[in-house]
């Protein structure tokens, strides 16, 4: 079977060049991302098989084998949440994820199991979409972290750490409030910060159609931990289902319920670590030159702390 090689014109996708350009280190990938590709083809016997797919962080390729079969072609450049993704799919060997086929950890690019390209958000009923990616992130943390990975310990010691020097930055007094609170919590949790392997950003566009189960989980950024760190994501996505149903503090804390039932955590400790995300995007932000909380991770942080809202 012969090869189609990456073309000298190949395009890097406006959206790649978007989020690598103000990263100095991740300008080289970009400059060499034509060449990179057509290594990789070449390499692993590819060739290509339609148009290129893309998020914020990576170029994925449709491709078939030597044998016939399709695959994806998956290239990023290597940073620290990515790089043991690889580690993370293979550890949990298919059960419930997409199957890695190839790997090259010294660059992070992956040859990846073809699946279909509808995610779980094209899904009319946000209830049972949630229902499914609880179900789904129920098998995946009930796995053990291999040892190499980061430890939410040491992610959660450094945010805590963080906090006094960035809190200061915002201008509201009752979100540096809301932030110290979130800080407390993480302290009390942080001697018992879990060993499961996490996915880390499981939302309803990181679970794909596909043929060997009717969905599977893509993009992990894995982690060592506790599983009620993996609650927000969800949380944070497919909002506008929540705003539709008229009262969001009480859809709020349904879909939470829902994935502590379905995942059978403690409620508490949940709550717990989903401010701790929350605390982990305001540092994010504040780094990023922001001076305000997101409106939705405000929304969220209430709901859950005072139930009566």
């Amino acid at each position: 079977m012969s090869r189609s090689p990456v073309s000298p014109e190949f395009a890097v996708p406006a959206a790649l060049i978007e989020t690598h350009s103000k990263d100095a280190s991740a300008l080289p990938w970009l400059n060499s991302l034509p060449e990179l590709a057509a290594g990789y083809l070449d390499r692993w016997t590819l060739t290509l098989a339609g148009e290129s797919l893309y998020g914020a962080a990576s170029l994925v390729l449709p491709v078939v084998r030597e044998d016939g079969t399709g695959a994806m072609l998956k290239l990023q450049p290597l940073n620290d949440e990515n790089v043991g993704e690889a580690v993370g799919l293979r550890t949990w060997n298919g059960d419930g994820v997409v199957r890695v086929l190839e790997d090259d950890p010294s660059t992070a690019t992956l040859l990846l199991e073809r699946l279909h390209p509808q995610s779980l958000s094209s899904l009319p009923d946000h209830v049972e979409a949630t229902r499914i990616l609880a179900e789904l992130l129920a098998r995946l943390t009930a796995v053990q972290a291999p040892p190499e990975l980061r430890r939410l310990a040491d992610v959660a010691g450094a945010m805590v750490e963080e906090a006094p020097r960035m809190i200061p930055l915002l201008g509201d007094p009752a979100e540096r409030s809301l932030v110290r609170r979130c800080v407390a919590r993480v302290v009390e949790l942080l001697p018992e910060s879990g060993d499961r392997l996490l996915h880390w950003d499981l939302h309803y566009d990181n679970v794909l159609a596909a043929d060997r189960e009717p969905w599977l989980v893509i993009d992990p950024k894995p982690l060592a931990g506790d599983p009620c760190f993996e609650l927000f994501a969800a949380m944070n996505n497919r909002w506008e289902d929540l705003v539709a149903t008229g009262d969001l503090p009480q859809a709020i804390r349904r879909r939470f319920e829902l994935m502590v039932g379905v995942l059978g955590l403690d409620r508490e400790r949940a709550v717990g670590w989903t401010l701790g995300r929350i605390l982990q995007n305001v540092l994010w932000d504040l780094e990023d030159g922001e001076h305000r909380i997101e409106p939705v991770q405000v929304a969220i942080a209430e709901a859950l702390m005072d139930p009566t809202t």
